[in-house]
């Protein structure tokens, strides 16, 4: 049985998931490094604030854990059972807001690629999925 946490300690919880730097994030950078290095990071001039942005080349990637943006993959797509709506509603708006950023970049001539959680699994396909996203 589960303990219900008290809306401080949920709040808690919650901040101390993080939004940025996260392994994911970093092992899509350790690629880059070797053959696409001059990236920034987290750049707020950028719509959707990208976790790696290549600002001359107009490239934007997003490193998406495949909860929290909905994928549909099995870890995405599992559903908590506790707080179920909270969560439903919490994720179709993170999967709204992504598609609106999307957008915004199209419009001002960006190409956006956004690279799963679930697939750093193959290391190699997701190094040859950057290298013509880049290229």
């Amino acid at each position: 049985m589960s303990v219900k946490e008290s809306r401080a300690q949920r709040s808690a919880i919650m901040r101390a998931v993080k939004g940025r730097d996260t392994a994911p994030e970093i092992a899509v950078r350790t690629m880059l490094r070797r053959f696409a290095p001059g990236y920034r990071l987290h750049r707020k001039d950028v719509p959707g604030t990208p976790d790696i942005a290549f600002i001359g080349r107009k490239r934007a990637i997003f490193v998406h854990g495949c909860f929290w943006h909905g994928h549909d993959c099995r870890r995405g797509a599992r559903s908590p059972k506790a707080n179920a709506d909270y969560w439903r509603a919490k994720i179709a708006r993170n999967v709204a807001r992504d598609a609106a950023h999307r957008e915004k970049l199209a419009a001002q001539g960006w190409r956006a690629l956004t690279i799963w959680e679930c697939e750093l699994k193959d290391k190699a396909g997701v190094e040859k999925k950057l290298r013509e996203f880049l290229g």
